[in-house]
């Protein structure tokens, strides 16, 4: 049993995107490849087109049981969009199982043009770095939307600086999130730690230590530390210690 479904926008790629078997047998430029899916990158019209293939859900029991990875990422995407989390714009997305276990699904997105991933920034040592006024427009933007995500309760679990990007406009676009989800109470308030720990590992090595705190203040929406910041905060420095 197939499921797929092609936004309306993007009716005129038909031709490559109207069948989950069709975009199974598309060619393109081979950007990942893991034992569960792979990404390649096309061009149509002059517009670019990443294309996430998934043959596997997990081992075991995951096979059956929960949301495929490939479905929780465009359910993901979607929130985004719905919550005013700019990302990248869905074209295509589909599953097909057999019996009850999954066999294979896909999702396709447009292309963000002109935009870079901040980790490859700060591999970089991209000057932009070093503008306090664009690090504050783009601290801004990233506190604001991990913001919106946490208000309801839910956590990326992946929300690394290579999973965000940047345009030539300093806007901010969050991407790649199948393993996010919805938590409540003592495991919603453990993933939040995880979430602002990823985010803190790249900019302790890029940004200064006033940058990393304004962007804690302008999270939580305030002007100061209280005791159950300053507390969260320790969580969120010490959280990879052991870890790696």
């Amino acid at each position: 049993m197939a499921g797929w479904s092609l936004e309306p926008a993007y009716a005129h790629l038909a031709e490559d995107f109207s069948t989950l078997e069709r975009v199974f047998t598309l060619e393109g430029e081979r950007l990942t490849r893991d034992p569960l899916s792979e990404v390649i990158r096309i061009q149509r019209d002059g517009v670019y087109y990443y294309v996430k293939r998934y043959w596997g859900a997990g081992k075991g029991l995951r096979r059956y049981i929960g949301r495929p990875r490939v479905k929780a990422e465009w359910q993901n995407l979607k929130y985004f969009a719905k919550w005013g989390i700019p990302t990248a714009s869905i074209v295509a997305y589909g599953l097909e199982r057999r019996g009850c276990a999954f066999s294979r699904g896909a999702l396709i997105t447009r292309e963000l043009a002109n935009t870079e991933d901040l980790a490859h920034l700060a591999r970089q040592h991209d000057v932009r770095l070093r503008d306090r006024t664009w690090v504050d427009g783009v601290s801004q933007q990233l506190a604001s939307a991990t913001r919106i995500m946490h208000d309801r309760h839910f956590t990326h679990n992946d929300l690394k600086w290579r999973n965000l990007l940047v345009d030539d406009q300093a806007q901010l676009f969050f991407i790649d999130c199948p393993t996010g989800a919805f938590w409540w109470g003592p495991l919603l308030r453990r993933r939040i730690v995880k979430d602002l720990a990823c985010l803190d590992k790249v900019a302790k090595l890029t940004l200064s230590r006033t940058q990393r705190l304004r962007f804690y203040l302008q999270y939580r929406g305030r002007e100061h530390l209280n005791a159950s910041d300053k507390r969260r905060i320790a969580q969120i420095v010490h959280y990879f210690e052991g870890r790696e």
